[in-house]
């Protein structure tokens, strides 16, 4: 049987403990590649108190819409787009080509910063949008208003 000094024994201990406590540090840097996560209630469409029915999208730094689909009844609707991103600007602009006029848009939306539009939709059918600044890059999305 192998004996260890008493030395010896309180510096293994040591060295145990130190490795143990490595892993637990709490000042670890997040990973900056990492997506932001979604807020409460993005993509969620319901319905206020004054009857305008509701939807918030969220953007950040991956020229991504979230959600990109959603569907809303033929009516009024109020459409909040949330910026998380850190570094990007974003715009919310309707397509030309729509089964009917939607006149509202976000022209400019700086990182941290939100904006509401609300407007009205009456003919059924899919209404994208984008963002124009990044639609080259899949930045795109559709509103499809149900029959």
């Amino acid at each position: 049987m192998t004996t260890f000094s008493p030395a010896r024994t309180k510096a293994a201990v040591v060295v145990a403990a130190m490795a143990l406590l490595a892993g637990c540090t709490a000042d670890e840097e997040p990973d900056a590649n990492a997506a932001p996560s979604t807020s409460p209630g993005v993509g969620v469409v319901t319905t206020a108190a004054d009857g305008v029915q509701e939807i918030t999208i969220q953007t950040q730094d991956d020229y991504t819409f979230v959600p990109d689909t959603f569907t809303v009844a033929p009516g009024s609707v109020r459409l909040t787009l949330v910026n998380v991103a850190e570094e990007m600007t974003h715009n919310l602009e309707f397509d030309d080509e729509l089964p009917g006029p939607v006149d509202a848009g976000i022209d400019f939306l700086a990182p941290q910063q939100e904006m509401t539009i609300e407007f009205a939709v009456t003919e059924p059918g899919d209404y994208p949008f984008s963002c124009t600044f990044h639609a080259q890059l899949g930045q795109t999305g559709t509103m499809t208003v149900s029959g």
